[in-house]
C-alpha cells in the first residue's frame, strides 16, 4: 500500500490528535478507523492495526497517569486481569459470532450515559461513597467491558468513566485515568488475537503509533492540570460523537 511521505505525515497527525483525544475523553478509534479505511486498509485489518497503534497511546497516557500519583496500578490489578481475559474472550468471540444485536442496543445505552452526566452536573466532581468492593466491581466492569471491548468497542471508554464513577466512588480525574489502565490491557489482548489472525499492518501502524505515543502524554497533561473543568464537557461530546457514528451505522446506513 502507498506510504509515501504525505501519507506518513497523515498517519503521524491522525494518531497525536486521537490520542490527545482518546485520553480525555475517549472515542479516539472514531478519528483513526475512518484515516485508516481510507488510506485503503482493509475492514479487518483496519481494526487489528487500530489496536496496535491504540496501545501506543494508551501506554503512553498509562504511564504517564501512574508515573504522576494518579492512578495506582496495586488497586486495579484484579481489574487488569479480568479486563485482559475478557477482552481476550471478545476478541475471539467476534470472529465466530453475530454482532448485529449488540450493535442495535449500544446506541440506548450511550444515550443513557450521556443524559445520566448531562443532567447530574456534580457527579465525578468529587470522590464519593463506593457502592461495591474492587473485587466484584472489577469481576463485573472488567469481563463485562473487556469482552465488549474485544467484541465491539465504540464507547468502551465513556463506559468505564461511568462505571468507575458509579461502582467505586472515583471522581472523574481519576476514573479516567483509570480508564487508560483498563483501556491498555483490552488493547494489548485483542491485539495478541488480531496478530494470530494475521490482521495488522505493521508499517502504517508505527506511524500513526508514533504521533499516539506524543497524543497520550499531551492529554494526560490536561487531564491532570485541567481536571473536570476539560473532562466532562469533552467527555459529553465525544460519547455524542460515538453515539452519532454507531447509531448511523445501525439505522442511518440502513445496517
Amino acid at each position: 500500500m502507498d506510504l509515501s511521505p504525505p501519507i506518513v505525515l497523515l498517519l503521524l497527525a491522525t494518531g497525536l490528535f486521537a490520542g490527545v483525544v482518546d485520553t480525555i475523553a475517549g472515542g479516539g478509534g472514531l478519528i483513526t478507523i475512518p484515516v485508516l479505511l481510507g488510506i485503503g486498509v482493509p475492514p479487518a485489518f483496519a481494526l487489528g492495526t487500530n489496536k496496535l497503534q491504540a496501545s501506543f497511546g494508551s501506554g503512553s497516557a498509562t504511564f504517564h497517569f501512574w508515573r504522576e500519583g494518579a492512578v495506582l496500578l496495586r488497586e486495579c490489578a484484579a481489574g487488569i486481569a479480568l479486563t485482559f481475559l475478557g477482552s481476550a474472550l471478545g476478541t475471539f468471540a467476534v470472529q465466530r459470532l453475530d454482532p448485529d444485536l449488540l450493535k442495535r442496543i449500544i446506541p440506548l445505552l450511550l444515550l443513557a450515559v450521556a443524559l445520566y452526566v448531562f443532567l447530574n452536573p456534580t457527579f465525578g466532581k468529587a470522590p464519593t461513597r463506593p457502592r461495591m468492593a474492587s473485587l466484584p466491581f472489577y469481576l463485573l466492569a472488567g469481563l463485562g467491558l473487556g469482552f465488549y471491548d474485544g467484541f465491539f468497542g465504540p464507547g468502551t471508554g465513556s463506559f468505564w468513566v461511568v462505571a468507575l464513577m458509579a461502582g467505586l466512588g472515583q471522581e472523574m480525574k481519576k476514573a479516567t485515568a483509570t480508564t487508560k489502565v483498563m483501556n491498555f490491557t483490552s488493547n494489548l489482548a485483542s491485539l495478541v488475537f488480531f496478530a494470530l489472525g494475521g490482521h495488522i499492518l505493521v508499517a502504517p501502524a508505527l506511524a500513526m503509533a508514533a504521533g499516539q505515543f506524543l497524543g497520550g502524554r499531551i492529554g494526560a497533561r490536561l487531564v491532570m492540570s485541567r481536571g473536570v473543568r476539560l473532562i466532562r464537557p469533552a467527555f459529553l461530546l465525544m460519547v455524542l460523537a460515538v453515539l452519532g457514528k454507531v447509531g448511523w451505522d445501525v439505522w442511518g446506513a440502513g445496517k
